[in-house]
C-alpha cells in the first residue's frame, strides 16, 4: 500500500491548534477537504464557545477540476410546533411543566463590559442541527483520507486538553450565564465549580468517544440513533420542539454558489436563502461605481463611501428583501440593473456631496497544491446550554437568536432552512482560487468580507495585510470605526457627522474575524488568522 505524498497547502482558522489539525491532513496527504473537516471538528474542541456539532454552516468547494459547490448544513425549523406531543403554551422558562406543553425559553444576559446582550437559550431554542450531516457529506463527496484519520487532531486534543488561552477565557466570560446554566454545561466549562479561566486545561472526553461512534455508525448516531433519541427523550420531557422525524427528515442541500464580477474578479459566495453572500454581492455593485482604488485608503472620501455602499445596503435589505428569501430568482431580481439603478444613483449624490456584539461563528479557510479550495463557516449561535448527555456536544439556540427570527420568537416557518448571514466566500480569478475567506460576526459578517475583498483588489494589499487593516462598520445609524481612522479629519470633513459614532480604542471581535488564504499568479501561498479573534494560519510546504 503506498504512502500518500504531503499536499502542499495553507489554512487559516480561529485558533493554532484548529489550523495545525487541517495543516496535518495535508502533510498526510489528504485534500483541502480533508483538511476543512479535520480543522471543523478540532474547532469543536478549541474554539467549543463559537462552534459545535450541535449547530450548522455551510460549506463552499472549489475543486481541482474547476466545479463550484455550496454544502448548505445550516440548521433546520422543526416539522411542527408541538411539545411533548401537545402545541406549546405560555412562554418562559417552564422545563418540567405537566405535559411539556410550554417550551424551555428564556432569555440570559451576557455581559461585554461597555454593553449587555440578550439572548434565549433553553432546549425551547434548539433547531434541527445539520453540523454532523454536513461535514459527513463534504468528507464523503470531496475528501480522501480516512474519517478516523480526519478526526484523529480532535479526539487527541478533547482527550489531553488544551490551555484556556486570553482571548478564549473572555468568550467563556461573556457566556458565563449560558457555560453555567445547566449540569451538563458546568461539566464542561465549571469543573471545580468555577467557570475556567486563562491558564487552566479544558478537557472533553466524551467528545473524543462519541467522534469513535460517529466513525462506525456515520450521521445515523445523530439523526435516528442513540443521541437522537436522548435529544427527543430531553424535548419531550422538558419542553424542546424537536422530534425523532425532524431529526430523520434533515437533509444537506447541495446549491449552485452566488456568483458576482467585481474587476476582473470572479466572487463565489452563499446564496439565498443566506442572505450575508447576496448582501455582499450588492455592496460590491455599488462599490465598483464609488472607485474606491482611486483614492486612499482610509481617507475621508474612502471612508464616506464605505459608510454609504453599508447604508444604502441596509436599506435595500429593508425593502423587502428578508421578505421573500425563500422567492425563486430573489438575488437576480435583487442584483439586477433595475433594482441596483437607485441605489446607484443615491451612493453618487452623497459622494458627490461629500458626505460590541457576540456572533458565536468561526471560519476556517483552505487551499491545497492540486487547486482544491474550500471555505467553511460554522456556529452553535451561543449555544442553548443543554449538552447531550456523555458526549460534551451542546445543542444550538438559533431559534432563540433574534436576528434569525424577525418575525418573532416561536413565529417560525416550520420545516424551513433558516436564513443566515454566514458567507463562506472565494475570490476567482482566470477559474483559479486567489482568495479563501470567511468571518464570524453576526451582522458584521459582510462587512468584514467586503473591506477585505476591497482592500486585496482595489488596493493590491497582501492578505495580512488586508485583514489587519482598520475596519468600520454602519448600521441602524450608528457608525463604528476601529483605531487607525483619522478622527479629526473625519470629523471636520462632516463624514460621521449624521451618525452616532463609536471610536473604537482597541480592535475587537465586533469587527468579525477574517481568516484567510491566498494564492498569487505564482502559486506562492499565504495566509492570516484574524487577530480580532485569536486566529492563526500554517502553510505546508509540499
Amino acid at each position: 500500500m503506498s504512502i500518500p505524498k504531503p499536499n502542499r497547502g495553507a489554512i487559516a482558522a480561529g485558533h493554532a491548534l484548529t489550523a495545525e489539525a487541517g495543516a496535518e491532513m495535508l502533510r498526510q496527504g489528504g485534500n483541502a477537504f480533508d483538511a476543512a473537516i479535520a480543522a471543523a471538528f478540532t474547532a469543536c474542541v478549541t474554539e467549543s464557545a463559537l462552534t459545535a456539532l450541535g449547530g450548522g454552516g455551510f460549506l463552499l468547494a472549489h475543486t481541482a477540476q474547476g466545479e463550484n459547490r455550496l454544502f448548505d448544513f445550516f440548521c433546520q425549523t422543526p416539522r411542527s410546533k408541538a411539545i411533548g406531543g401537545v402545541i406549546g403554551g405560555a412562554i418562559g422558562r417552564a422545563g418540567g411543566q405537566a405535559g411539556g406543553r410550554s417550551p424551555d425559553f428564556y432569555p440570559i444576559h451576557a455581559n461585554f463590559g461597555d454593553t449587555v446582550q440578550e439572548f434565549h437559550i433553553g432546549l425551547g431554542a434548539m433547531a434541527v442541527p445539520g453540523a454532523i450531516a454536513g461535514l459527513l457529506q463534504v468528507h464523503q463527496t470531496l475528501g480522501r483520507l480516512p474519517l478516523a484519520q480526519v478526526v484523529a487532531p480532535a479526539q487527541h486534543w478533547a482527550t489531553q486538553g488544551t490551555e484556556v488561552e486570553p482571548f478564549r477565557a473572555y468568550c467563556f466570560q461573556i457566556l458565563a450565564p449560558i457555560l453555567t446554566a445547566t449540569d451538563g454545561a458546568r461539566e464542561i466549562y465549571a469543573p471545580q465549580g468555577t467557570l475556567l479561566k486563562a491558564g487552566d486545561r479544558f478537557y472533553l472526553p466524551g467528545f473524543a468517544t462519541v467522534l469513535d461512534d460517529l466513525v462506525r455508525h456515520g450521521a445515523d448516531l445523530l439523526y435516528q440513533g442513540e443521541l437522537a433519541q436522548a435529544v427527543v427523550q430531553a424535548c419531550a420531557a422538558q419542553g424542546g420542539y424537536l422530534s425523532l422525524e425532524d431529526l430523520q427528515a434533515y437533509r444537506v442541500i447541495e446549491r449552485e454558489p452566488l456568483a458576482v464580477r467585481y474587476g476582473k474578479a470572479t466572487l463565489l459566495t452563499n446564496p439565498p436563502p443566506s442572505s450575508g453572500g447576496t448582501l455582499i454581492a450588492f455592496a460590491l455593485h455599488l462599490l465598483a461605481q464609488a472607485a474606491p482604488a482611486t483614492t486612499a485608503h482610509g481617507s475621508s472620501r474612502h471612508v464616506a463611501a464605505l459608510r454609504e455602499v453599508m447604508g444604502l445596503t441596509n436599506l435595500a435589505r429593508q425593502r423587502g428583501y428578508d421578505d421573500h428569501l425563500y422567492r425563486a430568482n430573489i438575488a437576480k431580481e435583487f442584483l439586477s440593473p433595475a433594482h441596483l439603478a437607485p441605489y446607484l444613483e443615491e451612493l453618487q449624490a452623497a459622494l458627490s456631496q461629500g458626505g460590541n456584539k457576540w456572533g458565536s461563528t468561526t471560519h476556517i479557510s483552505v487551499v491545497d497544491g492540486e487547486g482544491n479550495a474550500a471555505s467553511l463557516t460554522t456556529s452553535n449561535g451561543e449555544g442553548s446550554a443543554y449538552v447531550i448527555p456523555g458526549t460534551g456536544i451542546m445543542m444550538n439556540n438559533m431559534l432563540g437568536e433574534e436576528d434569525l427570527n424577525p418575525q418573532g420568537f416561536h413565529q417560525w416557518p416550520t420545516n424551513q432552512r433558516m436564513s443566515s448571514m454566514m458567507a463562506p466566500t472565494l475570490v476567482l480569478q482566470d477559474g483559479q482560487p486567489r482568495l479563501v475567506l470567511g468571518s464570524g460576526g453576526s451582522n458584521r459578517i459582510r462587512t468584514a468580507i467586503l473591506q477585505v475583498v476591497s482592500n486585496v483588489l482595489d488596493f493590491g494589499m497582501d492578505i495580512e495585510m488586508a485583514v489587519n487593516a482598520p475596519r468600520l462598520h454602519w448600521e441602524r445609524g450608528a457608525l463604528h470605526l476601529e483605531p487607525g481612522f483619522d478622527q479629526a479629519t473625519l470629523e471636520a470633513e462632516g463624514i460621521t457627522g449624521g451618525d452616532r459614532c463609536t471610536w473604537w480604542q482597541t480592535r475587537n471581535m465586533f469587527f468579525g474575524g477574517v481568516h484567510a488564504v491566498a494564492v498569487d499568479a505564482k502559486g506562492t501561498l499565504a495566509g492570516v488568522g484574524d487577530g480580532r479573534r485569536g486566529g492563526a494560519c500554517v502553510v505546508v510546504e509540499g
